[in-house]
């Protein structure tokens, strides 16, 4: 059983998503959840699993060994990141070797980079009047959405999908196909 880590800046429904499927004895168990905000909701989403969190800020991310040292306090395997904000630093994509995920709410890549979040991802694929959209889940590097590409899966953009239509379709593609690809990689841990 690996033991997972979830790096989170938001809402959390991702990371709800595979906190549930994880926990029923799939190949891993998320045993903590990230976070860069004191008042984001995935807080209380791991609260409610009884899964401890890690709030820090900017300065502890980049500038000390508190988030490697708990990682490796915890025995982590594997680091998902689901609506996590923050570039990752070079300190721990070299502690964890292939072993850093993230999802995209676009297909890469396309609509990637600093500042393509949420709905403005969206909105910029809606903006450029694209067909299709989806998802796309990756490895992590140094640069944002840049590192290779692990899975994608894609939707019809309809001519009257607005940006928040456009968002529920992702979602819905993200809770379906993240906890399955998660499963997956920590699988592949072994081999």
């Amino acid at each position: 059983m690996k033991n997972v880590a979830i790096f989170a800046s938001g809402s959390g429904t991702n990371a709800e998503a595979i906190i549930e499927y994880l926990n029923e004895g799939k190949a891993g168990q998320v045993r903590s959840v990230y976070c860069n905000k004191k008042d984001a909701y995935v807080l209380q989403r791991a609260v409610k699993y009884h899964i401890p969190v890690c709030v820090f800020n900017k300065n502890e991310f980049y500038n000390t060994s508190k988030i490697k040292d708990k990682l490796f306090e915890q025995k982590i395997d594997f680091i998902v990141l689901a609506g996590f904000l923050l570039l990752i630093p070079e300190y721990l994509i070299t502690s964890f070797p292939h072993r850093i995920i993230n999802i995209h709410p676009a297909l890469l890549p396309k609509y990637g980079g600093p500042g393509m979040y949420g709905l403005r991802v969206h909105e910029a694929v809606i903006n450029n009047h694209e067909e299709e959209s989806g998802i796309t889940i990756h490895y992590v590097n140094e640069k944002y959405d840049e590192g290779n590409i692990i899975f994608q899966m894609r939707c019809k953009v309809e001519q009257h999908d607005t940006a928040e239509k456009l968002a529920e379709k992702i979602h819905e593609l993200e809770h379906k196909h993240f906890p399955l690809v998660v499963e997956k990689m920590l699988k592949s841990l072994d081999k």
